[in-house]
């Protein structure tokens, strides 16, 4: 069939569609409508015209031909008002009366034509992009689709507009009134080098702590809660990174299954705070816990971190639901194919948005200082960050988006992490940001997996990983904590199962097992999954001591996941985004195993260790030049025999490693202008299965030596603090990391 006459048969089938599906009310007369004005964008309740008390509604659709504001009472009665106004393709009018606590959502009139992207339905109710706070839960029932799902020929479905009315079954946004001017909030503002990351999320790290009330569990509150605050305190770390608080929807084919989207990678309100996690309610009062949320946190001196997904939306592609964009201006927010039916998909969540636009880039960079200014967040980590990088179809470092962020007066300000790679040609962008951001270093954590199960062909790609990622960063004034260095994030395996496990075990997300990566670079110490042996388990915990204290050593900025400092298990789920239970849940009953326990206690040690010892947070990438007379440098590599690798020892295989970290030649000044100095230390990794000589470096590296830390041990509460003298040989045992503090 023709492409004009596949058009006209299936606008025929929509007009017989058309009479036997429900219709829309229509306006009701007499609600009051004021011009208003075109800015702010969303809802914002303020005095009016001879003050007079309402709310300035905006909402910029370009190619609609009429705007509709819909009102709800406590009843779901909806009343609509036509927005008349129209500044610069934004929407507008006052609306006197209207309070804090009122919800609302549009509806957008215009051309049902999919083949030019024209997907205008004002039979469905659509989210605010601006809205502040959602009350309700979406559900996917085939109302809330503008085309007719259940269309006997699917592949033209997608063209057939479905009439019936989805307000009953979508959230509506919230007018909210805050006037917090945060005056007593102070932010940590911690240097980047200082920066010990902890990837937690809001639900799952606070359900199953007993010392926190019940009813705040899996809540904003629950995590502002002091036993919650206790921990992060106790293990030192400096900022959390939240899985998505944005508000977002559960995939049909999720819900189909009995199950629902846990981490939240499918983002709908950029402004809102996700309502589930609410304690205190949805009609606005999410806003205000979330704020007392970061107060607290603040107030501990630990900063707040999103991790936000600005690369599509629940939307989906040409099939998905109508739940706000797509039904305000398809064609202007998202990226379209040649085929104006189809998405393009950077993202493989079905579409992408289109961050060349103006108006969405206005979007972002709206909602990123809404957050900074009025919610006290301190930085944010962007979920496929290459996606958003891209001009028209190749990434591109100097795209719009990149250009506003680094000029924007309030982002600049602000911790910007990138996940630098998409799904799309040419999206692995690993080191290619560029200054004010630092990345999550997948070869960081590709090289330690590597190493410690022995499956690396040389140490030369440790060597880089341990020392900053020098080879990556070291260009247009990056800096060392340009590198996020993380073993283990939510999206994998977790420590315990990375020891544990070789082969993911996802059958509980009803995808026969095929989802979830099967690069795992684990090695399972002699069995899969749990084990009586306990030869197998105390191994397991020896090499969990050495990850944990490989990460902690590293220069660069760490990154921890939560649960992962007392053992944490998914039971080999490496992909559990969708499981809302024990599996994802931190076990806080852990803590009262001593064996867990004492993996806790090592990973505060290591923390504390971190902040006590600038050589181990450099500010400035190493030369390995000498820097005095006596020959020493800042950063030497030695072999087991004691010598000064070559580089035919960086090419040759070998299971053991030596790292000296000079403290005389650390880079910059302190607040008062004295130079910084620190001991110096030699750390030696060691992955064999067999316990090995390793000579310490005699003069002029050190006369003496304290041995500190040894992974060997399985108590780490009590430190060796044992001195060995130098240019003799010290047995490493079998897969361990030794500290060493060089005595002068």
């Amino acid at each position: 069939m023709s492409s004009a006459a596949e058009q006209e048969a299936v606008a025929e089938r929509r007009t017989a569609a058309s009479a036997v599906v429900n219709g829309t009310r229509r306006a009701t007369p007499g609600v009051p409508v004021w011009p208003g004005a075109s800015t702010p964008l969303g809802a914002r309740f303020r005095v009016g015209p001879d003050g007079v008390a309402g709310t300035n509604f905006a909402l910029w659709a370009a190619g609609a031909e009429a705007v509709e504001l819909c009102l709800f009472d406590g009843q779901g009665r909806e009343t609509r008002a036509r927005l008349t106004e129209l500044t610069h393709e934004i929407w507008h009018g006052f609306v006197p009366g209207v309070m804090p606590g009122q919800r609302y959502g549009y509806r957008v009139h215009g051309r049902w034509d999919p083949w030019t992207g024209g997907r205008w339905n004002p039979a469905k109710l659509l989210l605010d992009p601006y809205a502040r706070a959602v009350d309700g839960e979406f559900a996917l029932p085939p109302e809330v689709y503008g085309h007719v799902r259940d269309w006997p020929e699917q592949h033209v479905a997608d063209t057939v507009r479905d009439e019936r009315d989805s307000a009953p079954f979508v959230p509506k946004g919230v007018v909210v009134h805050d006037d917090d001017d945060w005056a007593d909030d102070r932010r940590p503002k911690t240097p980047w080098a200082d920066s010990v990351i902890y990837e937690l999320h809001v639900r799952g790290f606070t359900m199953r702590h007993p010392a926190i009330p019940e009813e705040l569990r899996g809540t904003y509150a629950g995590l502002a809660h002091p036993a919650a605050i206790e921990h992060l305190v106790k293990l030192g770390v400096t900022a959390v990174e939240l899985l998505p608080v944005h508000q977002f929807a559960h995939e049909d084919h999720l819900l189909r299954r009995g199950l629902k989207n846990h981490w939240g990678y499918n983002s709908v309100g950029y402004f809102a705070p996700h309502a589930a996690y609410a304690a205190s309610g949805t009609r606005g009062q999410q806003v205000g816990e979330f704020k007392r949320m970061v107060r607290a946190l603040h107030a501990a001196g630990i900063e707040v971190i999103l991790d936000v997904v600005y690369n599509h939306t629940a939307e989906a592609g040409e099939l998905g639901p109508t739940l706000s964009l797509k039904g305000i201006d398809n064609r202007g927010y998202y990226r379209l194919q040649s085929d104006a039916r189809r998405y393009a998909d950077y993202t493989g969540c079905g579409n992408t948005l289109h961050v060349v636009q103006p108006q969405v880039l206005r979007l972002i960079t709206d909602s990123l200082r809404y957050w900074v200014t009025e919610m006290g967040v301190d930085g944010f980590r962007f979920d496929l960050a290459a996606a958003l990088a891209r001009s028209m179809h190749d990434v591109d470092m100097l795209s719009p988006f990149l250009a506003v962020i680094a000029q924007d007066p309030v982002l600049r300000r602000v911790k910007l992490i990138a996940e630098p790679w998409d799904v799309g040609s040419g999206g692995y962008q690993v080191g290619a940001f560029p200054p004010l951001w630092t990345e999550w270093n997948d070869r960081y954590r590709n090289a330690v997996r590597d190493f410690w199960r022995h499956a690396l062909p040389d140490v030369r790609e440790m060597g880089y990983r341990l020392s900053g990622s020098s080879d990556l960063y070291a260009w247009g004034g990056r800096r060392p904590y340009a590198s996020v260095n993380f073993v283990t994030a939510h999206d994998g395996f977790t420590l315990r199962d990375l020891v544990s496990y070789e082969r993911k075990h996802n059958e509980a997300n009803g995808e026969g097992n095929r989802d979830g990566t099967n690069d795992n670079r684990a090695w399972n110490c002699g069995a899969e999954g749990e084990s009586d042996d306990e030869r197998v388990r105390s191994l397991r915990r020896r090499q969990l001591r050495n990850l944990l204290t490989t990460l902690l050593l590293s220069t660069g900025v760490p990154m921890l996941v939560a649960g992962d400092e007392m053992g944490r298990t998914q039971r080999g789920n490496n992909n559990a985004y969708c499981q809302d239970n024990e599996i994802s849940w931190v076990d806080w009953e852990l803590l009262e195993d001593p064996g867990w326990k004492n993996l806790f206690d090592l990973t505060s040690r290591l923390i504390a260790l971190r902040h006590d010892h600038p050589v181990l947070r450099r500010r400035a990438f190493f030369s390995g030049r000498p820097h005095s007379v006596d020959g020493l440098r800042d950063l030497a590599w030695f072999t087991p025999r004691g010598t000064e690798m070559t580089e035919r020892d960086w090419y040759a295989p070998a299971a053991t490693l030596g790292m000296y970290l000079s403290g005389r030649d650390i880079p910059g000044r302190d607040e008062r202008g004295a130079p910084i100095t620190d001991d110096s230390f030699l750390a030696v990794l060691h992955a064999g299965d067999r316990p090995a000589p390793f000579v310490l470096p005699g003069p002029p590296w050190a006369e003496r030596y304290e041995l500190v830390l040894d992974t060997s041990t399985e108590d780490q509460s009590r430190p060796p603090l044992t001195s060995h003298p130098s240019a003799v040989p010290l047995t490493v045992p079998a897969r361990s990391v030794l500290l060493l503090r060089v005595l002068t």
